[in-house]
């Protein structure tokens, strides 16, 4: 297999090195400057750099003068998203639509306003002409977020009011990217596979009365067909991830890269860029990958003290990607509970029945429960560990058969709405750039001549 290296001229080997041996700051004149690192200060709590009215997260709650943690809740607009949840499937509907209308508009729609607002989503999901053929299929990437970025940024060349900034144009571009968003993702993987690996080229239109969660399965599968719960716990699965707050990273880049005034393509491809990050939205892949480990090599999946040895193996860098790391546990705000897990949890055994994965969901439940006691008998804990989004999401895209390739961006799917809302919302409120601070700390040096060097 060609090394990296094999592109890499000698002299930039050099340049780097020259980097890595200036590059480094002490960890310790971060504490001494009170510089908070990933903006969160000493105790995980991120340092506050706006207001918002989209989405809030809520993980701890006030007794006194005493701050308790508590299950997490996730409010869109207020709205409690697991009652949300709760309304979708009781009523039998797809949800998704109905929390983009939430985030962007601010109230939920009534059935008449839900039905419009559905329509002119339709409307929008279709790419221009000849798009896929010159643009999609001509240059397919093996990533498919490269791929759903390129296209987004493409898209301005076609939008005769690509830089006009205004509400009600913004409002129209992030409406259409709300809806394209599957056939760009989508018919990027289909001309990835195509091309890089000689499978068969499927490329279904969406139908316009069918769902986002829908319309994704339909175009994905050679024969478009798919079982009622799929659609609906994709369905769910894009509401839990619609939104999460303006300080996540894809998120507050979207805030930033909109503050500086530019148009909406610059400003969600930047978010996609920031989502691309393995650190952000690859997370349930790595859970994934990391349980297909594990079945690999432990023999008996009920066996709570082979899984615990296991996971130890893994906290201590012997096994699987020797991270130190298990994937799926842990969230920087969420302690307690995840609530968007503990939604997901609800509906992943009916998909496990359906598929025949219910051994598999036994291993997933035991780890659940042990990661947790294993990390805090390994290492000095400070609050608690709990199961995310992302230990449950993976196994669900598992069992649906959807490609790897499209875990990444599914979730831009799903995100382009939070994204939406918050740019609306930086244009609206905002009219200076985001800046922060940086401080340096090199010594001044004098200028040497280049023949005194």
């Amino acid at each position: 297999m060609t090394s990296v290296y094999s592109k890499v001229k000698p002299e930039i080997l050099e340049y780097a090195k020259m980097i890595e041996d200036h590059g480094s700051i002490s960890p310790d004149l971060y504490s001494e400057y009170r510089v908070y690192r990933g903006l969160r200060d000493l105790r995980g709590k991120g340092v506050l750099t706006g207001l918002t009215e989209i989405s809030e997260i809520m993980s701890t709650k006030i007794e006194g003068d005493m701050v308790i943690q508590c299950p997490g809740r996730l409010f869109y607009r207020g709205v409690n998203i697991e009652d949300m949840v709760k309304g979708c499937v009781k009523d039998k509907r797809f949800g998704y639509e109905e929390v983009v209308y939430l985030l962007l508009f601010g109230a939920l729609p009534n059935k008449e306003k839900l039905e419009t607002f559905t329509k002119v989503l339709a409307h929008y999901r279709t790419l221009p002409t000849s798009f896929v053929r010159d643009i999609i299929m001509k240059a397919p990437s093996k990533d498919m977020m490269n791929t759903l970025a390129r296209s987004v940024l493409t898209l301005y060349s076609y939008d005769d009011y690509a830089s006009d900034t205004s509400i009600p144009n913004v409002l129209r571009q992030c409406i259409e990217l709300i809806a394209l968003f599957p056939l760009l993702a989508v018919y990027g993987y289909q001309a990835y596979r195509h091309y890089e690996h000689g499978q068969s080229l499927f490329i279904h239109p969406p139908k316009p009365e069918l769902s986002t969660a829908e319309n994704l399965l339909y175009i994905l599968r050679p024969d478009s067909k798919y079982t009622e719960l799929e659609a609906r716990i994709l369905d769910i699965a894009l509401m839990l991830h619609a939104e999460h707050g303006g300080g996540n990273n894809s998120t507050f880049t979207c805030h930033v890269v909109t503050s500086s005034g530019t148009d909406t393509y610059s400003a969600i491809a930047a978010a996609i860029g920031s989502l691309k990050g393995p650190k952000h939205g690859g997370a349930n892949i790595k859970v994934s990958a990391m349980f297909e480990d594990m079945k690999q090599n432990i023999h008996d999946w009920s066996d709570e003290e082979e899984i615990k040895e296991y996971l130890r193996r893994i906290l201590h860098k012997e096994v699987f990607d020797k991270s130190g790391l298990i994937y799926g546990m842990g969230h920087a705000v969420y302690t307690v509970s995840d609530p968007r897990a503990e939604v997901l949890r609800k509906f992943v055994s009916k998909l496990a029945q359906e598929k025949g994965c219910m051994d598999e969901l036994v291993l997933y439940s035991n780890v659940e429960k042990l990661a947790p006691q294993v990390i805090a008998d390994d290492r000095k804990m400070y609050r608690g560990v709990s199961a995310n989004v992302d230990f449950y999401s993976g196994f669900v895209y598992h069992m649906l058969g959807l490609p790897t390739e499209l875990y990444t961006p599914i979730f831009a799917i799903a995100r382009i709405a939070g994204w939406s809302a918050h740019r609306l919302e930086e244009l609206m409120n905002s009219s200076k750039i985001i800046r922060p601070a940086y401080r340096s700390i090199h010594e001044r040096v004098p200028y040497t001549n280049l023949n005194d060097r």
